[in-house]
């Protein structure tokens, strides 16, 4: 769904109140009102008690309040701004909430916390929302919000030399090599690659940081990848966009792809890559074709290579943070584990629990220390956290030098069908187990 289709500039308001409840009441009144199924101290209870569990502050004075009830339609989206700052318990030295994004879905509404989500990444922007509480006016607040909701903010791809030079290259040696398709790390270039900039008669992918709304500007890339590696190497960035592109069926294990990029942000392509996929994961594939398991879907996956590189990269308040997520085959897995604490997601409703849920991320980041595993079905929900994986002969064999957790997670993903996510402590590394086959997502980090 495009975000824009949701947004009616009637339900942006400028907020008088100070209070969280005051500034809900003034969003629910231009909201709700000539709806007869929705009843507005209903919903403000619903939103409140949201509130009281899990705090909707997502950080840069934004909060996005959310609930699902009975009603018609799928969304009902309402913004509010305060110049002089919203009090929220879920701001941190006093801060003051100035844009408020309320959401209130429909119970049948299916893409719900992928809904969710988009629009917490795009208010995590930090210079979407400076715009959008500097608008002299709530006409220019609703054309910034339209303009940053609805697609990338191009620049112009630097014509130059080399960058033609270099993608004329990328399609003759796709041609040459027998290449089904070009991948394009679009972040190469700030703020993405504008329109008209790079065309060509293969198969092109676009892989981007950057959230991405379909758009007919992109109309010269075949598919538009959004894959949230925040590692800085190169190979690791193209392993990460591989396995996403495996996950979507944008690719297969048959395939050969050339693939071009720079250094992020140079504005500079400089590297032409040929990769037999089939090779590439040859060892992790073991003779079976089925990378991701049933029952897993792809975005859960995706999502946990994320937290996981985040927390690989940043660590936790500046220190390494070593941690295991074991998704899939839940109830297999779950035999073969035991709490070492209390479960701290236990009586939560599965949707406050679900890794795709935005507001998981620093959950997540918070309960890693905790010695043990996450367990997470595939469909994002995390069951527990501290869990014991409980040591099983395998007879199966790890390079020296990596410990309890990888040995855990080779073991669960031999007995289950599971994928494992290790976070190492020491090295900084990320590594995905199936079928005990490692596969390194990042390098190792000294």
């Amino acid at each position: 769904m495009r975000l824009e289709k949701i947004i009616a500039r009637s339900r942006i308001i400028d907020l008088h109140s100070v209070t969280l409840r005051g500034a809900l009441e003034e969003l629910l009144a231009v909201s709700v009102s000539k709806f007869s199924d929705l009843k507005p101290e209903s919903l403000l209870r619903g939103l409140l008690a949201r509130e009281s569990t899990m705090t909707t502050y997502l950080g840069l004075g934004v909060s996005l309040p959310h609930v699902r009830v009975k009603m018609n339609r799928r969304y009902v989206l309402a913004i509010g701004r305060s110049r002089a700052g919203v009090r929220h318990e879920g701001a941190k030295d006093d801060e003051r909430v100035h844009l408020i994004v309320m959401l209130i879905a429909g119970e049948k509404a299916r893409d719900y916390l992928q809904v969710l989500a988009s629009i917490a990444r795009q208010v995590r922007e930090r210079e979407l929302v400076e715009n959008l509480t500097s608008a002299p006016d709530l006409d220019t607040l609703y054309e910034r919000l339209i303009g940053g909701f609805g697609s990338i903010r191009p620049v112009q791809a630097q014509q130059n030399r080399i960058n033609r030079l270099m993608f004329q290259e990328a399609q003759r040696v796709a041609k040459g090599s027998g290449c089904d398709s070009i991948m394009v790390f679009g972040d190469t270039f700030v703020g993405g690659i504008q329109s008209g900039a790079l065309r060509s008669r293969s198969k092109t992918i676009l892989v981007t940081r950057n959230p991405i709304e379909s758009s007919e500007d992109q109309k010269e890339f075949n598919v538009t990848l959004q894959v949230r590696s925040f590692s800085t190497q190169r190979m690791a960035q193209l392993r990460s966009a591989i396995l996403v592109a495996l996950t979507r069926g944008v690719i297969t294990f048959k395939d050969r792809i050339c693939c071009v990029g720079g250094v992020a942000g140079s504005n500079q392509f400089d590297t032409l890559t040929v990769v037999d996929i089939e090779r590439e994961f040859q060892t992790l594939l073991t003779g079976q074709q089925d990378l991701l398991p049933d029952d897993v879907k792809p975005e859960v996956l995706e999502r946990l290579i994320a937290v996981a590189t985040e927390l690989a990269v940043e660590g936790r308040e500046g220190k390494p943070v070593g941690c295991l997520f074991v998704v899939g085959d839940i109830e297999k897995v779950a035999k073969y584990a035991k709490p070492l604490v209390l479960n701290p997601f236990y009586g939560y409703k599965e949707e406050d629990r679900n890794i795709l849920n935005p507001f998981m991320d620093e959950t997540i980041k918070e309960f890693s220390s905790i010695d043990g595993a996450f367990l997470i079905g595939g469909d994002g929900v995390v069951e527990s956290a501290g869990s014991l994986i409980q040591a099983v002969d395998t007879e199966h064999t790890l390079p020296s030098g990596l410990g309890s957790r990888h040995a855990a997670a080779a073991a669960i993903s031999l007995i289950a069908q599971c994928i494992a996510i290790v976070v190492s402590s020491s090295a900084g590394q990320v590594t995905l187990f199936r079928r005990g086959v490692m596969l390194p997502l990042t390098d190792k980090r000294y």
